[in-house]
């Protein structure tokens, strides 16, 4: 698919507030309701929005601590991987799971209410998944930018 510069534009737009109506967009780029109803049609069928998404404030809710963990399976035993990201995708304090090319087999992003909630969870959940060998923490600090348009 092709984006022109009005396309480029509208994502944007989406991508600072998706759930302005398309009416608000289109008056911001000069395009009637209908006609921008249209392009974010498109853009949903072609798969360059792939959805809209909530972001909620995890320090707001009460999760005060994230860790992103490095996993590596144990190479005994044969677990598949498929076995594993059933297993950790169904942790909630899991947000986000991603597999790697590198030290380790899998990146995990993991929120807590504080340390020694994220050690119940480390000890409890995560540690007693299938096939887990090593495990390296590492605590956020701070999180100085956002994901962003592309």
């Amino acid at each position: 698919m092709t984006l022109d510069d009005t396309d480029r534009a509208l994502l944007r737009l989406l991508v600072a507030d998706a759930g302005q109506p398309a009416s608000v967009l289109g008056r911001q780029l000069g395009l009637s309701q209908p006609a921008t109803w249209r392009r974010v049609k498109r853009l949903q069928d072609a798969g360059v929005l792939a959805g809209r998404r909530l972001v909620l404030d995890a320090a707001a809710l009460g999760f005060g601590v994230t860790v992103f963990l490095g996993v590596k399976l144990a190479t005994k035993g044969g677990v598949s991987l498929e076995d594993f990201e059933r297993a950790v995708g169904a942790i909630p304090e899991v947000q986000v799971v991603t597999h790697v090319l590198g030290l380790y087999d899998y990146r995990l992003r993991v929120v807590a209410r504080d340390l020694a909630d994220f050690e119940r969870v480390l000890r409890r959940r995560i540690m007693t998944l299938p096939g887990v060998g090593t495990v390296e923490a590492n605590v956020l600090l701070s999180e100085e930018r956002r994901p962003g348009p592309l």
